[in-house]
């Protein structure tokens, strides 16, 4: 247990700093639910429009919502130093980053999971679709917040990284939204979801175990060659 405190103690700074600023925790909520408020205007209000188009809809929401917190991610830690105490300390950094994951997801991934019956209800999606819809969201996210972490550790030592981030994060965010909204999609039509739901969790295993070393491999380049 003493080997894993630096992680612990990493967790709970980040999970007791979140909570401290309430407003930047609830933007993403606020975001998203202003986003499906003008997709459903947009597309006429009616369940027949909505339904088909409420699963997709609510992925790009989520991924989107989540995008907004990965500039703030190492940037507090790389302006009061800590991120240099990180590298020149004997901690595992790859353990640092996989704390750093798991709060970002505990606070933005696990919270927009939640809000997805109120994203459902706006946009008519059927009771029956939101099962799945909340486990695919659950795996998806977890997935999403490891390519963050990524793009957030090369974009650490920039003054103005959200382009950048941008078009690092949203091309590799299409196979989780692929895979996401095909598995509620499946169960509209009457399918298994098995498939798509497998696909989804074989990536997010996949990004859980090469994105915290990645991040970390990025940091340490970062530092190396600052801007």
């Amino acid at each position: 247990m003493t080997a894993l405190r630096p992680y612990q103690a990493l967790l709970a700074r980040d999970l007791r700093l979140a909570f401290r600023r309430r407003a930047d925790l609830l933007l993403p909520l606020g975001f998203a639910v202003l986003v499906v408020l003008l997709f459903g205007i947009a597309l006429g209000g009616t369940p027949e429009r909505l339904a088909p188009v409420s699963a997709p809809v609510i992925w790009v929401t989520v991924l989107l919502a989540g995008f907004l917190s990965l500039d703030g991610l190492f940037r507090p830690d790389v302006d009061d130093g800590t991120l240099d105490q990180w590298l020149a300390g004997p901690t595992s950094i790859v353990g640092l980053m996989y704390a750093k994951a798991l709060a970002h997801w505990l606070l933005y991934g696990v919270g927009l999971t939640l809000s997805t019956p109120l994203l459902a209800m706006l946009l008519n999606l059927p009771v029956d679709l939101l099962p799945v819809m909340l486990a695919a969201l659950a795996i998806g996210t977890l997935g999403a917040t490891q390519i963050g972490i990524i793009a957030a550790a090369l974009t650490a030592r920039l003054r103005r990284s959200g382009i950048l981030l941008a078009l690092i994060v949203m091309p590799l965010y299409l196979p989780l939204l692929i895979f996401g909204s095909g598995a509620v999609d499946a169960v509209r039509l009457g399918e298994s979801p098995k498939g798509a739901l497998l696909l989804l969790a074989a990536q997010t295993v996949l990004l859980l175990t090469l994105a915290p070393p990645a991040a970390a491999a990025a940091l340490r380049i970062g530092s190396d060659n600052p801007p």
